[in-house]
C-alpha cells in the first residue's frame, strides 16, 4: 500500500532552528496507523539535534520525543496534532532564551 504526500511544510527560524512537517496518507487505515496517517513533526536546533518530534513508525505507533524520551502520543485529529506540536515547540522555545 503506497502513501501518497498529503502535506509538507519547512520553516527555518532567525536562530537557524529548524520546523519540518510532512503527512502521508495510505489508501486506507494500517494496524500501526488506524487514522491512515503517516507523520513526522520535527522541530530541533541549528546543528541537527531533535528538540521535539511527533512520528508514527511502523512498529512503535502514535509517540513523540522530547530529546532523546520518547514517550507514547494519543492520536485525535491532524488540528490536535499540530496544536500539541506547536505547543511544544512554543515552550522549548521559550525554555532556549
Amino acid at each position: 500500500m503506497r502513501a501518497k504526500p498529503w502535506f509538507r511544510r519547512k520553516f527555518v527560524y532567525p536562530d537557524g532552528a529548524i520546523l519540518e512537517a510532512v503527512i502521508w496518507e495510505f489508501p486506507a487505515s494500517t494496524p500501526d496507523r488506524p487514522h491512515g496517517l503517516k507523520y513526522r513533526l520535527y522541530y530541533g536546533s541549528e546543528d541537527g539535534t531533535t528538540v521535539i518530534r511527533y512520528d508514527n513508525e511502523t512498529g512503535k505507533g502514535d509517540h513523540r520525543h522530547h530529546g532523546s524520551r520518547e514517550v507514547p502520543y494519543r492520536f485525535r485529529d491532524v488540528e490536535t496534532l499540530f496544536a500539541d506540536f506547536m505547543a511544544d515547540v512554543d515552550r522549548a522555545r521559550r525554555c532556549r532564551k
